[in-house]
């Protein structure tokens, strides 16, 4: 076999092992980390009965989140259940009855709200992760660190069979 030929296909599987761990490394935190590696959809938040009961108490209802991380395009859905009106900023939702509030800004946010304990809720709205966000995430270590094999690929000596061949 060619020299040269060997030397390319040494690259290119240096270059397929640098994007293979881009991907690895960037992907995999994103499946277990990132709420917003998904396109925008309903969200519903359910307030169950007796909600204004443990809030009067000050304890915190165990079924709702003390606050929300969404993407930008969510509508959130606010289904109360219980049998007291309850607010979030300019939502009245009441008894049995349900709410929604379209996110069509990315932005941290905190509203007022009648079924926390501390009467806040925190709405983190961000971007969603694109297929380009995805892409530059591998694209940054994976070639780095392809080119950097590569670069070593071409220190190594070539033996046995293929140097014979030469």
């Amino acid at each position: 076999m060619n020299v040269k030929r060997i030397y390319v296909k040494r690259m290119i599987l240096a270059l397929l092992i640098g994007f293979l761990f881009g991907a690895i490394v960037t992907e995999i935190p994103i499946f277990f980390m990132y709420k917003t590696a998904r396109a925008p959809q309903e969200i519903v938040l359910d307030i169950p009965e007796g909600t204004a009961n443990l809030v009067a108490r000050g304890e915190q209802p165990p079924t709702i989140p003390q606050d929300l991380t969404l993407v930008l395009g969510d509508t959130l859905v606010i289904k109360n259940e219980d049998t007291t009106d309850h607010q979030l900023g300019q939502l009245w939702v009441p008894a049995n009855s349900v709410a929604s509030l379209h996110l069509n800004q990315a932005a941290d946010l905190v509203f007022e709200c009648s079924f926390q304990p501390d009467k806040l809720f925190g709405i983190d709205v961000r971007q969603p992760l694109t297929l380009s966000t995805h892409l530059s995430g591998i694209l940054g270590p994976g070639l780095t660190l392809g080119v950097m094999l590569a670069l070593y690929s071409l220190l190594l000596p070539i033996k046995g069979k293929e140097h014979a061949s030469a």
